[in-house]
């Protein structure tokens, strides 16, 4: 089946929608499936909008109402998680997964489907260590606080999902396993968002909980966005004794104009199932035993463990399987039950300021919770739900409405730096693909294959209509055979290159994010894997004008300096004697000249060092005579005028700074 795969999501249905109906008319094929990553945006009216975590200018209705009203219907089966921009009230009807429109289904917190065979699961929401291990406390209405935490992936989410024992073929996270780049090219990683090296470096870029979960899980694909870059990543498990399994990990980019944010995949599938949404029985086995570990207030609760005095373990057994079989009457086909719980906009309507909507239950939420035995969040927050005595109830509400507190932490950093002047710049609302730039790409031969596309929104003419002929048909499979090559070339390296490689560690996380022992069992294959980091982490490359004498002894044959200067060629460092591009070895003969006179420094003194630097700047400066009368005049007393339009280019630069 075809599979696509979009990054955040935005509230661009329309865009995405239609970017794949010409992927299927120009290739002649059909995608059976819609995965989002995150950021969705269920917005149904102005009043969800009070509950999402964007700037008030920024808040836009989108699309999504339309599909909720019913004035359109999704063309394809949507399925998403959530991610740190959405409507948080709405979802939190669907705490176990649902319907938010006819023919799209939301995750949940956490959980797992089936679609025509294929295993799907989820993680919604982004890793803060501060509220890792406290309870879903929060609910409508939301103050400045609880809108940001109420989207933090909590410690019972991932604990479930480290019940999973079954193969899962997907997994869906909106922010990326810690530590992944060091399992692709994190140097191309660092060309394209420069601002992530220093959390490439210290090891903090990413979910360590997302991380356990890729090492227990192990799943074929894991998809994931919130960085908004496109990356590729290779791990290889060791299962067992001669065995691997391999994780292909991609994360896109954000639906934008000339971004990379759509994915096509081939999954072989079971042909004998529809491709519609199934329960998966092992998830609501998982469900039903771990319901009596829920927290629903702002305290801190840990998971059990090993050592622990409580049961841990709650891996599956067939005999569960075939009870909750028989309890759901033998069919896990997922019903078409979608009802509207709040009022449809109506754009005639003048848009007025309204307070957060009420809180609410879901019909899907209380079916799936009779079925099971389960809480229903929303109802213990109504006072609805009999699992939960009265003194407990009062200690939730006690958490849940504090209205003002100090938070701590990181809260400003859910935003990602971008390259775009704000994440919710406005776009039109029609497509045209032109340029060898743009390219989409299906494949009807390969059952295992990546396929992507990259489009150009123009607002050049707003008449123009999609040209399927001018997209390009490539396999971009290459990329991870690139990255395959490599990790086999590091596995024959010798031990004493270990220092290259960032293998990831098993971590389970306590508030601060450091290491607790909250995870039901560690990743011991994670120790095991036999893969080294391929592209090893570059630090910032050093001019050649700077370079000490002690550095000056170069090697024109050594790969890591040979990289360097293709870096500082490719970045224009600017040096002191202006702006010098750099070559390759034996390329460029202003080069070859700076590699023999930093050889010559080695062995002059210290004055033959500061002469070196000297005749540096002259070689590039070389018949400028303003030049070198502005470098001999930097004693001179300053005019009065220059001295004003000193002050003034430091009052500009000081304000573009601030």
């Amino acid at each position: 089946m075809k599979i696509a795969v979009e990054g955040c999501c935005h509230g661009e249905l329309d865009k995405i929608y239609e970017t794949l109906e010409y992927i299927e008319k120009k290739n002649s094929v059909k995608i059976d499936l819609l995965l989002i990553c995150g950021d969705f945006q269920a917005v149904r009216n102005v009043a969800d909008l009070q509950c999402m975590a964007v700037p008030q200018h920024y808040q836009k209705l989108n699309t999504f109402y339309k599909y909720y009203s019913g004035e359109k219907k999704a063309p394809y089966l949507t399925v998403f998680i959530g991610g740190n921009h959405e409507a948080s009230n709405y979802l939190q009807e669907l705490p176990y997964g649902g319907w938010v429109a006819p023919n799209i289904y939301y995750m949940g917190y956490a959980g797992i489907i089936q679609v025509g065979g294929i295993r799907i699961g989820g993680l919604s929401g982004i890793f803060k260590g501060r509220d890792y291990n406290k309870g879903h406390y929060e609910h409508v209405p939301f103050n400045d606080e609880t809108k940001r935490t109420v989207y933090h992936v909590r410690s019972f989410d991932v604990f479930r999902l480290k019940q999973i024992s079954r193969p899962v073929d997907i997994f869906l996270s909106h922010d990326w396993p810690r530590g992944i780049y060091n399992y692709g090219n994190v140097n191309q990683l660092l060309r394209k968002k420069q601002y992530f090296r220093e959390e490439v470096e210290q090891d903090r870029l990413g979910s360590p909980a997302a991380k356990d979960l890729l090492f227990h899980i192990k799943p074929d694909y894991w998809f994931a966005a919130h960085l908004h870059v496109k990356f590729p990543a290779i791990v290889q498990h060791q299962v067992s004794e001669g065995s691997q399994k391999t994780t292909k990990f991609l994360s896109l980019d954000k639906c934008l104009p000339r971004r990379k944010f759509l994915q096509v995949l081939d999954v072989p599938h079971d042909a004998e199932k529809p491709l519609k949404i199934e329960l998966d029985p092992e998830w609501l086995v998982i469900l039903k035993s771990t319901n009596h570990l829920i927290n629903l207030s702002r305290m801190v609760r840990y998971m059990p463990g090993p050592g622990s005095s409580e049961r841990w373990d709650f891996t599956v057994k067939q005999e569960d399987i075939n009870q909750v079989l028989e309890d759901f009457g033998g069919d896990l086909s997922l019903p078409e039950n979608f009802e509207k719980t709040a009022p449809i906009h109506n754009p005639s309507e003048p848009r007025k300021k309204c307070a957060q909507p009420s809180l609410l239950m879901n019909p899907q939420t209380t079916l799936l919770c009779t079925m099971l035995d389960i809480t229903d969040p929303n109802a213990v927050f109504l006072g609805k739900d009999s699992h939960i005595k009265p003194e407990e109830l009062s200690a939730i509400e006690s958490a849940g409405n504090v209205e003002t507190e100090t938070g701590e932490g990181d809260d400003e950093n859910d935003e990602i730096e971008d390259d775009e002047e704000t994440e919710y710049e406005s776009e039109p609302s029609f497509v045209s693909v032109s340029g060898s730039e743009r390219s989409f790409v299906s494949s009807s031969n390969a059952d295992d294959s990546f396929f992507s596309g990259n489009l150009n929104f123009s607002t050049d003419d707003q008449n123009t209509s999609y040209n399927p002929d001018e997209i390009s048909i490539s396999d971009e499979e290459s990329e991870f055979s690139e990255i395959m090559a490599a990790q086999a070339d590091a596995q024959k390296s010798d031990s004493s290159d270990e220092k290259l490689a960032s293998p990831l560690k098993n971590v389970n996380i306590d508030s601060e994010g450091s290491s607790l022992n909250t995870s039901l069992r560690s990743s011991e294959d994670e120790k095991t894997s036999p893969v080294k980091n391929q592209f090893p982490l570059k630090k910032k490359p050093t001019s050649p004008s700077k370079v000490s004498q002690d550095q000056s002894d170069i090697d024109e044959t050594d790969p890591e300096l040979l990289e360097m200067l293709a870096a500082q060629k490719e970045h224009k460092n600017l040096t002191s004697g202006g702006h010098i591009e750099l070559a390759m070895p034996n390329s460029d003969e202003e080069l070859d000249e700076i590699l023999k006179a930093q050889k010559l420094a080695k062995s002059a003194g210290d004055n033959e060092s500061s002469s070196l630097s000297a005749d540096l700047s002259e070689n590039k400066a070389s018949g400028d005579k303003s030049t070198q009368k502005r470098n001999e005049g930097t004693g001179c007393e300053e005019s009065p005028q220059t001295k004003r339009v000193k002050r003034r280019n430091q009052q500009l630069y000081t304000d573009t700074d601030s």
